[in-house]
């Protein structure tokens, strides 16, 4: 069984926990790790697991709402990090030791019953990759920051059962937004966020009878609305999925099963 929770989802901080169960194994991959210790601790208690109870982290990228506090955390819990080489330079070579695991887009990784495997996107940062994670039955794909969705990221994404998709912004309130003109064109440009009508086009290409669960992620608290979101990603695929879920900023979702 593989299910997944968002425990923060935007600007301020960003985390989702994945969680693969076959007989009497379960595996917990932490995907970012955008908060601060407090935060992760009470995210992680109101989904029921304990820090000590993670198997693995996995960094997209090195921007601080999804590096947050995993050098600290690290010190005292000696958990695995996944992260690109790239990911890795852009947090300034931190020194994880043993600890420390480069992924690479297009790799697989297994992680006791679950198998990650990574792949690249376009966004304004040394390495970025998100990833697709399954139990072999369930496939997940976790796909926020990236400005623009080319064919080798829907080919990745293709068969996913579940989908955590960014839907960053509405195009015409990021231009009415006070945020200045360089800032607009970062969000909006191909290396920057998806908004809610680039979301919509690509769950409409990757829509199938079998994706149960799209998520909503990486909402601007700015430049977008909750129903804005969903009701566009709701317009682009019909009667399926089953469930289209926001994700609040600071509280994510709660667990959702990935098949």
């Amino acid at each position: 069984m593989l299910r997944f929770r968002s425990l923060a989802s935007g600007s301020s901080g960003n985390a989702t926990l994945v969680e693969a169960r076959a007989g009497r194994q379960t595996t917990r991959l932490l995907i970012d790790c955008g908060l601060g210790r407090r935060a992760l601790d009470a995210a992680l208690q109101a989904a029921g697991v304990a820090i000590a109870e993670l198997d693995a982290i996995f960094i997209t990228h090195e921007h601080g709402d999804h590096t947050g506090c995993v050098k600290s955390l690290v010190r005292h819990h000696p958990v695995p990090v996944w992260m690109s080489e790239g990911t890795w330079r852009g947090m300034g070579c931190p020194d994880l030791g043993i600890l420390r695991r480069t992924a690479r887009a297009g790799e697989d990784f297994e992680l006791g019953a679950m198998m990650c495997r990574p792949f690249a996107v376009p966004h304004d940062t040394l390495e970025p990759l998100q990833i697709r994670c399954s139990d072999g039955q369930a496939h997940l794909g976790v796909v926020t920051d990236l400005g623009h969705v080319p064919g080798a990221v829907l080919a990745a994404l293709e068969g996913c059962t579940a989908l955590l998709l960014e839907s960053n912004h509405d195009t015409d309130l990021l231009q009415r937004s006070p945020y200045p003109p360089f800032l607009k064109r970062r969000v909006g440009g191909d290396r920057g966020h998806l908004s809610n009508a680039q979301a919509a086009t690509a769950l409409a290409t990757l829509n199938h009878k079998s994706l149960g669960v799209v998520v909503a992620a990486h909402l601007s608290e700015r430049n977008n609305e909750p129903h804005l979101a969903q009701a566009g990603l709701g317009a682009a695929c019909g009667p399926t999925p089953e469930e289209i879920v926001v994700a609040a900023a600071r509280r994510g979702t709660d667990w959702l099963p990935a098949g």
